[in-house]
Order: structure tokens, then C-alpha cells, then sequence
């Protein structure tokens, strides 16, 4: 739709043209923030884990996480540094970063205005000798993007926060599996330890029930029955052996590093403490701190301004303005001067479908968000009982297996020194004893283990939190 102007059109149309210019120029100065929204994801790791996150993005950054991480390995690792290593140099969480990056340059394009159009028509003919022209100019400013961007930045503002938790319960998703590989490897360890002794008492009776059985003095069932045990204790070893293999490389990769070599591990596991912490409101706990449950509200509350969005975009999808200069004739008759206007009809498509599906959107984003509710208390109420029910399996294991094991162990040497039982019998309290020890090693790893699932369970599950994320409807720009 073209018209020529009337002075007092064409001033009122000049002034709405530099309001247009103007809202340009403001638009321009949505940027980019100095550390990419990573503050939030540092301050939430440091609060919630205990470590430091940092996102190397230069050369001496990296250099100077590089070389942090050096320092660590330096030394046998405490669980805790385990962790800070994960967090520095896991290549995983490292690209999980720049999801904040894609998240921030989105939600600065939906405060910037699409580029203005430039559209241009000239033909000309000779006609008795003259050379007439038609010469069409037109610039135009989208004026629907203009009206919507308020909307569009908001939901681009929830979508970025969203990101922010969703990369922080990454960091604390690595930081669990870090800390249950590490309790795992050096559990495993100890195991070996152990079932090697097991095995050399098993291969010290194996060998004396052979010469006692070659001289005579033992029958053929005792001799197989120590064999037996033996070979029992001789595989034993090898499946922990090659447990202990797969907890440290398990281990190696959660710590983004090269070799299992270059880990340290302490010779044994953390103590028992002497009390387990006591949560009554876990349930409640859980439902304020949850970043997964604050990521699929917010998910929710976009979901909701989407739709506004979309009811807004129901009619018209564009609504492109600017000011026009068309030349009819000879080539200096001069322009006349005028403006273009350009929109949607809603003659097929009345809008009705898009909020038709924002609507089932947002209502589907309601009920998994109650389901997401419930599911948290459910695994905070599991995860809590777990830790609880390890805690005393193990301090059972400590208090009363393992001591009363010892003590037998030790009445048991008192009667062969006083020549009451034989060195089989000895032999066979020995390895009572050894499993004994052994089976509290993994009920100590299994406390561990169950203490960074609550701990994980109060932070949030990632994939509770991993919903696609909220696209708002057509603004009327290109890429929308």
C-alpha cells in the first residue's frame, strides 16, 4: 500500500521515522555480559558443593586451570579435590558451558530490531525520442518485531536463567559421580588388598593340606576342601582386580585426565563419622533448594509469557513501515514522495492453531511440573533412607562384626598355641576374618556412596531440568 503525503503527513511521518531510528539505536545496546552469566553457575557451586568452578575461555585462563590442576595431582587426592579437578578439567562440563554463550546470544538478539529494508524498482522506455523512468525507493523498519520485543526479551531472559541452573546442576551431577567413582576406586583398592591376603592364607593351607596328604595324614576330601578354598580365593582376586581396574578408570575419565597414573589415592577409606545428620525437613528441603524444580518453574512461567505472546501474534505476524520516493517521467521531473505499509491478512489462517498449541504447551509444562514436584520428594525420601540404613549397616559392621571377628581370632590362636585346634582351624578364622574386614570396607564405600546420592538429591536431578527450552512465537523477524 503506497500514498503521497501531504506536508503535514509527510512531517508527522518524518517524526515517527526518527521514533523508529531512535528505538533502533536503544535496541543496540543489549549486550553481552562481561562473564556470560557464569557468576551465578561459580556462586552456586561454591555454595551448594564447596568448590570453584571456572570457565577457561582464553589461553591464560586455561593455563592457569592447567595449572591448578597439577598442583592437585600432586598429591594423594582428598575427595574434595577430586572433585575441584572434575569441575576444572572435565572436557564434558567444559562444552556444557557454552550452552550458556548459545542461551546469551539469543536472548541479546531478542533485544536487538531485525536490520531495516531496502527495496528498489527502475524501468525505463524511450518514446519519441524522450527516455521516461519510474523509479520506486522504498525503506522500511518492522514495527510488529518493535511491539513484541518486550515479550520476546522476557522470555528469552527466563530461558537464559533457566540455562544458568540447568549448567549448575551439571556441575553438581559431575561432582556426585566424581565423588561415588572416587569412594569406588579407593574401596576397590582395599579390597585387593585384602582378598590378597585372603588368597595367601588360602594358598598357605592349600600347600600344607598337599604335604600332609603326601605323607598320609590327611584324606583326600580335606585336601580338595583347602584346594577349594584356594581356588575360590584365587578367583576372587582376579574379579577384584579387575573391579579395581574399572573404578579407576572410571575415576580417570570423570577427571578429564589421560592416565590412571597420574591419580594418588589414599591407602583407605574416609572414618564413619560418629553420627549421621539428621534432616526432618528433607521433603521440604528439597522443594526450596531443588534446581531442577526452580528450572522447570521458570520453565513454566516462560511458557506462560509465551503464550501472551502468542495471542498477541494471533492476527498480524508482520507489520513492516517506511517512509517511499517514486519518479514517474522524465528522468528530472523530480520524486514524489510517500510511504509504504506492509502486513499479514489473516484471510486463511486466523491464528487460532498457534494459540491452540501454546495452550496445550503450557497446560503439558503445568502437569509435568507437578510430577516433577513429586518425584522429588519421593527420591529425596529414598536417597535419605539409603543414606540412614548404610550408616548403620555400616557402624554395625564396625562395632560388633569386626570386633567380635577379632576376638575369635584371637581366643583361636590362644587354643593353637596351646595346641587345642589345628593350623587349618587357625587358618580358616583367618579368612573369616579377612572377609569380615572386607565386607566392611564396602559397607563404609556403600555410606559414602549413599551420602553424595542425598546430597545430589537435594541439588537436583539434571534430567528432571532438561526439557526442551521455550521458543517464543513469531515476532515477525526473519529468523523466527
Amino acid at each position: 500500500m503506497r500514498s503521497t503525503l501531504s506536508p503535514r503527513h509527510s512531517r508527522a511521518i518524518k517524526g515517527l521515522t526518527a521514533l523508529v531510528l531512535g528505538t533502533l539505536v536503544l535496541s543496540g545496546c543489549a549486550s553481552f555480559s562481561p562473564d556470560g552469566g557464569f557468576d551465578t553457575i561459580r556462586e552456586t557451586t561454591r555454595a551448594r558443593i564447596g568448590a570453584d568452578a571456572q570457565w577457561a575461555r582464553s589461553d591464560e585462563a586455561r593455563k592457569e586451570v592447567d595449572t591448578r590442576v597439577t598442583e592437585l595431582l600432586a598429591k594423594p587426592l582428598a575427595a574434595e579435590d577430586a572433585v575441584q579437578v572434575a569441575i576444572y578439567n572435565n572436557r564434558g562440563l567444559r562444552a556444557a558451558f557454552y550452552d550458556l554463550g548459545i542461551s546469551e546470544a539469543e536472548m541479546v538478539q531478542a533485544g536487538r530490531l531485525p536490520n531495516p529494508h531496502f527495496s528498489m524498482l527502475r524501468t525505463s522506455r524511450a518514446e519519441n525520442g524522450v527516455r521516461e523512468f519510474k523509479i520506486e525507493q522504498v525503506l522500511t523498519f518492522n514495527l510488529f518485531a518493535l511491539i513484541t520485543m518486550p515479550l520476546a526479551v522476557e522470555v528469552e531472559k527466563r530461558n537464559f536463567a533457566q540455562t544458568q541452573r540447568m549448567t549448575a546442576l551439571e556441575v553438581a551431577r559431575l561432582a556426585s559421580e566424581t565423588r561415588k567413582a572416587y569412594f569406588g576406586a579407593i574401596a576397590a583398592e582395599e579390597s585387593v588388598r585384602y582378598l590378597r591376603k585372603v588368597k595367601q592364607a588360602a594358598e598357605a593351607g592349600a600347600g600344607l593340606a598337599r604335604k600332609m596328604a603326601e605323607v598320609g595324614n590327611f584324606n583326600r576330601l580335606q585336601q580338595a576342601r583347602e584346594q577349594g578354598f584356594y581356588a575360590s580365593a584365587a578367583l576372587d582376586l582376579a574379579r577384584a582386580e579387575q573391579a579395581s581396574i574399572a573404578a579407576r578408570e572410571r575415576l580417570t575419565k570423570l577427571l578429564g585426565l589421560p592416565s590412571p597414573q597420574a591419580i594418588r589415592l589414599p591407602e583407605r577409606l574416609p572414618d564413619l563419622p560418629k553420627l549421621p545428620d539428621e534432616l526432618p525437613a528433607v521433603e521440604q528441603t528439597a522443594l526450596d533448594q531443588r534446581l531442577d524444580l526452580q528450572a522447570v518453574r521458570l520453565e513454566t512461567e516462560a511458557l506462560a509469557k509465551n503464550l501472551g505472546l502468542t495471542q498477541a501474534t494471533r492476527f498480524i505476524n508482520v507489520l513492516e513501515f517506511g517512509p517511499a520516493r517514486v519518479l514517474e517521467g522524465a528522468r528530472d521531473s523530480g520524486y514524489k514522495r510517500g510511504y509504504e505499509v506492509s502486513f499479514e491478512l489473516p484471510i486463511f489462517d486466523f491464528g487460532g492453531s498457534k494459540v491452540a498449541k501454546a495452550e496445550a504447551i503450557y497446560g503439558q509444562a503445568v502437569e509435568r511440573a507437578a510430577e516433577a514436584a513429586i518425584n522429588a520428594r519421593s527420591e529425596v525420601r529414598e536417597a535419605y533412607s539409603a543414606y540412614r540404613n548404610s550408616f548403620d549397616i555400616a557402624k554395625h559392621y564396625r562395632d560388633e562384626i569386626v570386633p567380635l571377628n577379632k576376638r575369635i581370632a584371637e581366643e583361636n590362636l590362644l587354643r593353637y598355641n596351646g595346641m587345642l585346634i589345628g593350623v587349618f582351624e587357625l587358618l580358616a578364622d583367618a579368612r573369616s576374618q579377612i572377609t569380615s574386614v572386607n565386607s566392611y570396607i564396602e559397607s563404609l564405600r556403600d555410606y559414602w556412596i549413599a551420602q553424595s546420592d542425598l546430597q545430589m538429591a537435594l541439588i537436583g536431578k539434571p534430567s528432571l531440568a532438561a526439557a526442551s527450552r521455550t521458543a517464543p512465537a513469531s515476532t515477525g523477524r526473519p529468523d523466527h
